[in-house]
């Protein structure tokens, strides 16, 4: 009996750690992302945090894709400027709103040694997402832009990845329970076996 209840507790427990490890990482957000302009195209995924501020803004947090066929290396942290555009720092602020992203945009890095960074630029006659590019040499200062650097007009978009995370927990549930009552149905059909063997041996 004791054996029993231990088997339980064991199952539930593994089951419940499933649930709060699948419970935690709700805590963050996957979007899917893409934006093209001439000679731009680019693409990949955000994770950000699940909790949008007081203006519909969520804070990115990491960042996969490619750009122009080279690979995204890292988000350029929030407060700083990419290479070669000092002193716009980014804010790497995304929203489901009209405008997704602010006046500061996000920045990234790639795997050719250059820097992007969309933004949103309400400065222009028909305000629209721009995208500064920065390669090397990275001379600081954006009034240093060389031909190898653009400003170039882009159309960008992004959306919330929907994942049934609800439907997961049921399931590691249900099949927490199938485990338990699994068990359970095992120590009885052992019971019964033994309780046959003992019946035979006194007919016998």
């Amino acid at each position: 009996m004791k054996n029993l209840a231990l088997l339980s507790a064991t199952a539930i427990a593994a089951t419940s750690g499933l649930v709060f490890g699948t419970m935690q990482a709700a805590s963050a957000l996957n979007w899917n992302w893409n934006y093209s302009g001439i000679g731009i195209t680019a693409s990949g995924t955000f994770t950000t945090n699940d909790t949008a501020d007081d203006l519909g803004f969520y804070q990115i947090l990491g960042i996969t894709g490619t750009r122009n066929g080279e690979t995204i290396t890292g988000l350029q942290p929030a407060g700083t400027p990419i290479p070669g555009n000092e002193p716009f720092n980014v804010d790497n602020l995304i929203s489901l709103n009209a405008q997704q992203l602010t006046g500061d945009g996000f920045g990234y890095s790639t795997s050719g040694g250059n820097y992007s960074s969309p933004f949103f630029a309400s400065f222009l006659p028909i305000p629209s997402y721009l995208e500064v590019f920065s390669a090397p040499p990275l001379i600081p200062g954006f009034e240093n832009f060389g031909p190898e650097d653009s400003e170039l007009a882009i159309s960008f978009s992004a959306t919330i990845v929907t994942v049934p995370e609800a439907s997961s927990i049921v399931s590691l549930l249900a099949f927490g329970t199938l485990g338990v009552a699994s068990a359970l149905k095992s120590k009885k059909s052992s019971k019964s076996s033994k309780f046959t063997d003992k019946s035979l041996e006194k007919v016998i």
